[in-house]
C-alpha cells in the first residue's frame, strides 16, 4: 500500500473511532442519567463538555503537530481519547464523567485536523477533494459501529461495558505509529531553517487583515456546518414522530435514510470539488442545502419524509467532506494543522449549541420557523464562502506569482 492510501486508511480509521466514541454518549445517555439520578439539563452537559474538550484539544494538538510531526501527535491524540473513553466506564460520580469526557474530547479534537492535514499533504490538489471525502465518511461508519455495539453491549453489560470498548483504539495507535511514516512535506519544511519559529504559531492565522478575514469566514462556514447537522439530527426524529405520526422504528428508518444520503453526498461532493473547484462546489451545495432544508418543512407522508431526509442529508452534510481540503489550502504548511484543528473545532464548539436554539424555536414557534432558521444559516455560510479570495499560498500552489501577500 502506497503512502497516499495509508494516510487515508489511518485517517478514516481514526475518524471512525472518534465518531464511535462521541455516539456512545448518545446511546448511553438515558442509563447514565438514571444511574447518577440526573436531570436532563445536567445530562446534556456531557455533550457540551466533550465539545469544549474538542476545541481545546484541536488548538493544542494542532500546534504540536505543526511543531513536532503529524504522525507522532496523531497517535497521541488517539491514545488520549481511548484512555478518556475507557476511564468514563470507571467513573463513580458525574463529576468524574465530566472530567473523563473532557479528556476524550481533547484527543478527538486533535485527531480530526491532523488526519485531514496528513491527507491534504499526501495527495495532489486535483484529488484532495475526493481523498478528503473518503476520510469524512469514517464519522458515519463510527455512528453505525456505535449503534451496533450499543445494541449488543448495553443490555448485557450496561453503559460502563460500552465505554470499556474505548481501549481498543490503543491497538490502532500502535499500528499507525509502526506503519505510517511522517509527512514528507512536514519533514522537508522542518529541515529548512527559514521555517524555524513559524511552526504552530497561532498568530499567523491573523497575520494580515486578509488572512484574519479568511480565518473568520472559514470559522463561520465550519460553525454553520456543525450547527445545521446537529440541529437536524438531534431534533428531527422526535419532530417527525409528533408531526408525521412516525413510530420509533419509523424515525430510525428516517435516520438511516438520511445517513445514506449523507454518505452519498460526501462522495459526490469530493468529486465535484476536484472537477469544478472549491468555491463552485460549496456554492452549489450551500444553495441547495438552504432550499432543501426549507422545503423539507412541508414534507408529508412516509415517502416524502424518507426521500426528503435523504436529499437534505445529501446536500447539508455532503459538504463536510471538503473542510479538510478547504482549510488546508488557505494556510502554509507551518500552521496547516493548527488552522484546520482550531477553525473546525471552533465550529464544533459553537455550532454544537445549535440544538438549544432549535429547541427554543420549536417550543415557541413552528417547525417551519425552525427550518427557516437553519436555511438562513446556510445562506450566511454561502456569503462567507463567496467572500473567500485566493491567498498567496493558493496562487503559489497553482504556479502563479502573486503581486500582493493576499489577492
Amino acid at each position: 500500500m502506497n503512502y497516499q492510501k495509508k494516510t487515508v486508511v489511518a485517517s478514516v480509521a481514526g475518524l471512525t473511532l472518534e465518531g464511535m466514541d462521541i455516539m456512545f454518549i448518545s446511546f448511553a445517555m438515558s442509563m447514565i442519567i438514571a444511574d447518577f439520578h440526573l436531570d436532563m439539563a445536567t445530562g446534556g452537559m456531557l455533550s457540551s463538555i466533550t465539545n469544549l474538550g474538542m476545541l481545546a484539544g484541536g488548538i493544542l494538538f494542532g500546534i504540536l503537530a505543526d511543531k513536532f510531526g503529524r504522525v507522532k501527535i496523531f497517535t497521541y491524540t488517539i491514545l488520549l481519547f481511548a484512555i478518556g473513553t475507557a476511564l468514563t466506564g470507571m467513573a463513580t460520580s458525574i463529576e468524574q464523567v465530566y472530567i473523563y469526557r473532557f479528556i476524550a474530547g481533547l484527543g478527538a479534537g486533535g485527531e480530526y485536523g491532523i488526519g485531514m492535514t496528513l491527507v491534504a499533504e499526501a495527495w495532489p490538489r486535483k484529488k484532495q477533494g475526493r481523498a478528503s471525502s473518503y476520510v469524512s465518511i469514517g464519522a458515519q461508519f463510527g455512528v453505525i459501529l456505535a449503534a451496533l455495539l450499543s445494541a449488543l453491549i448495553l443490555p448485557v453489560w450496561g453503559w460502563r461495558g460500552l465505554f470499556f470498548i474505548g481501549i481498543v483504539p490503543v491497538i490502532f495507535a500502535f499500528i499507525v505509529r509502526k506503519n505510517l511514516n511522517e509527512s514528507p512535506v512536514w519533514l522537508a519544511a522542518k529541515n529548512q531553517t527559514q521555517g524555524a519559529g513559524k511552526q504552530g504559531n497561532m498568530k499567523q492565522l491573523f497575520a494580515s487583515p486578509r488572512t484574519a478575514f479568511t480565518t473568520f469566514a472559514l470559522a463561520i462556514m465550519a460553525t454553520v456546518q456543525i450547527a445545521g447537522y446537529n440541529g437536524l439530527m438531534i431534533w428531527l426524529p422526535s419532530i417527525l414522530q409528533q408531526s408525521q405520526g412516525l413510530s420509533v422504528s419509523g424515525s430510525a428508518l428516517w435516520t438511516i435514510s438520511t445517513a445514506v444520503g449523507m454518505i452519498a453526498g460526501m462522495l459526490v461532493f469530493g468529486q465535484v470539488m476536484d472537477r469544478l473547484g472549491m468555491k463552485r462546489a460549496y456554492g452549489i451545495f450551500l444553495f441547495a442545502s438552504a432550499a432543501a432544508v426549507y422545503c423539507y418543512s412541508f414534507a408529508a407522508g412516509a415517502p416524502g419524509v424518507l426521500i426528503g431526509g435523504a436529499i437534505v442529508g445529501f446536500f447539508a452534510n455532503g459538504m463536510f467532506a471538503g473542510y479538510g481540503a478547504l482549510i488546508s489550502r488557505y494556510y502554509p504548511m507551518e500552521i496547516r494543522s493548527t488552522a484546520t484543528n482550531t477553525i473546525f473545532n471552533f465550529g464544533r464548539a459553537l455550532g454544537g449549541l445549535s440544538p438549544i436554539l432549535v429547541g427554543f424555536i420549536l417550543q415557541h414557534a413552528t417547525v417551519t420557523v425552525a427550518m427557516t432558521y437553519l436555511s438562513i444559516l446556510y445562506c450566511i455560510s454561502f456569503a462567507a464562502m463567496a467572500s473567500l479570495r485566493k491567498t498567496k499560498t493558493e496562487l503559489e500552489a497553482e504556479g502563479i506569482q502573486p503581486i500582493n501577500k493576499a489577492v
